[in-house]
């Protein structure tokens, strides 16, 4: 009985040992085809960010409030969000000074602009935008260096007042000013 039952799984695997050596084959050349394609492209990480893996300081001076209007409290607000989102998606450690990676700037832009105007005479819409002159230095690789103004708008209707809407509407538009500079500086974008 043994005999026969070995002589069974030897001509199962003869006649199958070709499609397993098949799989075998085709297993180990997508491993190595999924190897070739994330080295290719470059310095990659799961966190979405490209910095190099010697950057691991990063410093955000103060961003001073450089035109009229919109709340004392701004570049503090803006400075605490940049340096939060620095901490929480990367491995940075952020320090006051002498960071491998150097943020600064203005905030130059707090406008109240009225958008799609109605046959009265009237804006249907309003819009609050900021802009943010940024200043960005990479101390390990100067090619990077770059200065370049981010800004960003929220609308609310025009039947309401810019402090009616300000506590609401500041906080998304330096949420997406803060993505764009991230996405600038650590994804490479």
């Amino acid at each position: 009985m043994k005999s026969k039952f070995l002589m069974n799984n030897v001509q199962w695997i003869m006649a199958n040992g070709c499609r397993t050596s098949m799989r075998s084959a085709f297993l180990t050349l997508f491993i190595i085809h999924c190897t070739l394609f994330i080295t290719s492209c470059g310095v990659y990480s799961f966190t979405g960010t490209t910095l190099s893996p010697d950057i691991k300081t990063v410093t955000v001076n103060n961003f001073v409030l450089a035109t009229a209007g919109g709340p004392a409290n701004l570049p503090l607000t803006f400075n605490e969000k940049l340096k939060e989102y620095y901490q929480r998606y990367t491995n940075l450690k952020v320090v006051p000074a002498n960071g491998d990676i150097l943020l600064e700037g203005n905030i130059t832009g707090y406008e109240l602009v009225a958008v799609a105007p109605t046959a009265q005479d009237q804006a249907a819409v309003n819009r609050l935008q900021i802009t943010v002159l940024v200043r960005f230095y990479n101390n390990k690789d100067e090619t990077k260096n770059f200065e370049q103004a981010f800004s960003f708008y929220q609308d609310f209707p025009q039947g309401q007042t810019l402090s009616q809407n300000e506590s609401r509407l500041v906080p998304k538009i330096l949420d997406q000013i803060v993505l764009d500079i991230f996405s600038k500086t650590a994804a490479d974008w």
